[in-house]
């Protein structure tokens, strides 16, 4: 994650220029963040992780978004753009816009050479202020690896580790399975 200023931006001045680039950028604490594009790798993790997710919940009122959707966190100045994203019930904007969310129950990162550092940092402590968010996931790109963070009170995460393909990853906040075989399909 390289910014791209370094002069302080309101969130407000950060959601206009946003609507109006050609490309992505995370906001933190007044600094905007280019998004790098991802690898083939790192696209078929999210699709399979989207594919998988999405139709189990078919028939279910809960939406699941790609990376497109930005996630504000609440009483902050921090919105990200989550790789995988899933909304249990009424979807909650940050405004009449509707491409900020509030309220997503599960996240995935797929983590990347790049941006590890900074996912399993400053990203997760801030995504750990979403109340609505209950279930966490990093999946790793170059190995295979699942690690779950299941809300377990206010300030507790529990936290749980995969590296069998054979594996599967229960979701209980949104009544999925994570299934390790399906996620990691055709990334060699």
């Amino acid at each position: 994650m390289s910014s791209l200023a370094q002069h302080y931006l309101t969130p407000e001045e950060y959601l206009a220029t946003e609507r109006k680039s050609e490309y992505k950028s995370e906001y933190a604490d007044g600094v905007m963040y280019a998004m790098a594009g991802g690898s083939e790798r790192h696209n078929l993790i999210v699709a399979n992780t989207i594919i998988s997710i999405g139709s189990q919940l078919r028939d279910r009122p809960w939406q699941v978004y790609p990376s497109d959707l930005k996630v504000r966190v609440p009483n902050s100045s921090k919105f990200f753009y989550p790789d995988v994203s899933v909304v249990c019930g009424e979807v909650k904007y940050a405004d009449e816009h509707k491409d900020v969310i509030l309220n997503p129950t599960f996240i995935a990162e797929i983590l990347s050479d790049s941006t590890a550092a900074f996912d399993r940092g400053k990203k997760f402590l801030a995504y750990q202020q979403i109340i609505s968010l209950n279930e966490f996931v990093f999946v790793a790109q170059d190995e295979i690896l699942v690690e779950k963070y299941a809300r377990q009170g206010a300030d507790n995460w529990l936290y749980t580790k995969v590296t069998d393909l054979k594996s599967v990853v229960k979701l209980p906040s949104i009544g999925c399975d994570l299934i390790l075989k399906e996620i990691y399909d055709k990334t060699e």
